[in-house]
């Protein structure tokens, strides 16, 4: 039986997610928690096959690949760091899915969601996001990721998607918290550490 926590981090492209889960493992780490902090697509083959080559693969290809490498790294990471009673901080998980494959890509949601349905929704899905011209400036600092960075009206469609299907989330029931990452990681970090502080508390009390 599961007795860890399970956070996932998504948003779109420049929100912050890669810079603010490392931040906060190692925030929570100080505060005493035994936390793990991974990303997907993962470093498995499978996973890196479809972090890189999205410029080759896409529609239902891409999705299946995305997923398998989920299936994969739940396996043999997630489950197994929940299992020892772990906080597992996730870098991306079936919201961007459904952002990027379904939205984006235009893959049948239905679809895309069928696909996933043997991925546990996270305890806390976290959804990191920020104004349209600061994701577009950061974006051309860092640079892109792969073919969904590259389109310029990316960002707002992303923008627009992730804030879709947080509400539609929420009304299914999965506790989603939005964050606006333009205030800086300090702020950022600091907000979610007491939040997801306090959610480990409760399932420590509940145990």
């Amino acid at each position: 039986m599961k007795t860890g926590l399970f956070v996932a981090f998504d948003g779109p492209g420049g929100a912050g997610k890669s810079t603010t889960v490392v931040a906060l493992a190692e925030r929570l780490a100080a505060d005493g928690l035994p936390v793990t902090a991974t990303a997907q697509p993962s470093q498995a083959a499978i996973g890196q096959l479809a972090r890189t080559r999205t410029h080759e693969f896409s529609g239902p290809t891409l999705a299946c690949l995305v997923t398998a490498d989920r299936y994969h790294h739940l396996h043999t990471l997630i489950r197994p760091a929940l299992a020892r009673g772990e906080l597992v901080l996730c870098d991306r998980y079936t919201a961007s899915s459904l952002v990027l494959q379904a939205g984006l890509d235009e893959v049948p949601e239905s679809f895309v969601r069928e696909l996933n349905r043997f991925a546990e929704p996270p305890d806390l899905q976290v959804v990191l996001t920020a104004p349209g011209e600061e994701l577009r400036a950061r974006l051309a600092v860092r640079g892109s990721h792969g073919r969904f960075e590259d389109d310029p009206t990316g960002v707002t469609r992303e923008i627009a998607l992730y804030e879709r299907l947080s509400a539609q989330l929420t009304r299914e029931g999965l506790v989603v918290e939005v964050v606006d990452t333009s205030p800086g990681v300090e702020e950022v970090v600091s907000h979610l550490a007491g939040l997801i502080g306090a959610l480990w508390s409760q399932g420590r009390a509940a145990v």
